[in-house]
């Protein structure tokens, strides 16, 4: 028995060695590191120091049919890999990809807005602010439609889970049956930059299947959108995005959230980027009470070569949609450094 199963993995090793040789594709590395210092006023935070190691993966080769395809990988923050996608371009048909976690569908355009680093919720303080993300935010099937079908300049995807829990699971196992009663979801995203020169416009719009029944914790399908528009003049882009998230969740009280954001960003030069903006979520709950969670943020990006420093000056009302007095208001200091290979 031993000889047999010796010839036959000889036999497959052969036969995998002449797969490979005459369909040879390339796989790139790149990565990086970030080292950050964070000051947050009024509260005690322990150690100011952090750090970000990053590595992606990209694997890409061709089939016969002249079909491309791209497998990528990517590994944050100290996990085994945070991301994953593996994607076929088809000629006129467009991009098929099966994805975990690097952000198709609604949660492509979740914060469109002009920034020289970070997003304004993106930096040390932890605001806890509720963005849409639909079932892109989730594993996922997406096509991204052939520029064939669109008009100039527009782009088009749309997206399909058939559970989005937001469980991420390895191949040949599956998600755990999720808490809040999910069926299938999917998404539709619309860009466009053929209106006129430097005019970005975006839009999306997301329906998960949730129950309804008495006992369940969530009340109806969980609706998102989002839209809005950047504006880019010479060195300065602005931008204005709203969203909106229908949650409806028995066991919290919260029916949804509305998001209002806009900022400006500035380039001084190829090396030197500043910003500003300000985002507003106001959450809507089934006692008819609403609270306001708002952020400002002003950042400054500096790059040398493969080197960038970056600050963030951030400052947040009712984090976390608690309004128990000054408690959840803060202030907070960001320093980064990102070493980029």
């Amino acid at each position: 028995m031993n000889k047999i199963t010796k010839i036959g993995v000889s036999a497959l090793c052969g036969s995998l060695a002449s797969i490979v040789s005459a369909n040879a594709g390339t796989l790139a590395v790149s990565g990086g590191a970030t080292a950050t210092w964070s000051s947050l006023s009024g509260q005690e935070t322990g150690n100011p120091l952090g750090m970000n190691s990053a590595m992606g993966f990209t694997g890409t080769g061709e089939l016969d049919n002249g079909s491309t395809f791209t497998v990528t990988f990517s590994h944050t923050d100290q996990v085994a890999w945070s991301g994953a996608s593996i994607a076929l371009d088809v000629p006129g048909l467009g991009v098929f990809s099966v994805d975990n976690g690097t952000g198709t569908g609604l949660d492509r355009i979740d914060d469109m807005m002009p920034t020289a680093w970070e997003e304004t919720w993106g930096t040390a303080l932890g605001t806890g602010l509720q963005t849409v993300g639909g079932a892109g935010n989730n594993t996922d099937i997406e096509w991204a439609v052939s520029s064939d079908f669109l008009p100039e300049g527009m782009s088009a995807y749309l997206a399909y889970s058939p559970r989005p829990d937001g469980t991420g699971v390895t191949d040949k196992s599956v998600g755990g049956a999720g808490g809040n009663e999910t069926g299938h979801g999917w998404d539709i995203v619309l860009t466009s930059t053929g209106f006129m020169d430097g005019l970005n416009v975006f839009a999306g719009h997301s329906l998960i299947e949730q129950s309804d029944a008495v006992g369940t914790l969530t009340q109806g399908n969980r609706l998102q959108s989002a839209l809005g528009a950047t504006y880019a003049i010479g060195s300065v882009t602005v931008g204005y995005q709203w969203s909106q998230d229908n949650v409806s969740l028995r066991d919290t009280g919260v029916n949804y959230y509305e998001n209002e954001a806009y900022a400006v960003s500035f380039a001084v030069n190829d090396d030197l980027s500043l910003s500003y903006g300000v985002t507003k979520s106001d959450q809507h709950n089934e006692s008819g009470s609403t609270v306001e969670l708002d952020i400002e943020s002003l950042q400054l990006s500096y790059t040398m070569g493969g080197a960038s420093i970056k600050i963030a000056e951030t400052s947040a009302d009712n984090i976390n949609y608690n309004s128990d007095g000054t408690t959840f208001d803060r202030d907070g200091t960001t320093v980064a450094l990102t070493l980029a290979f």
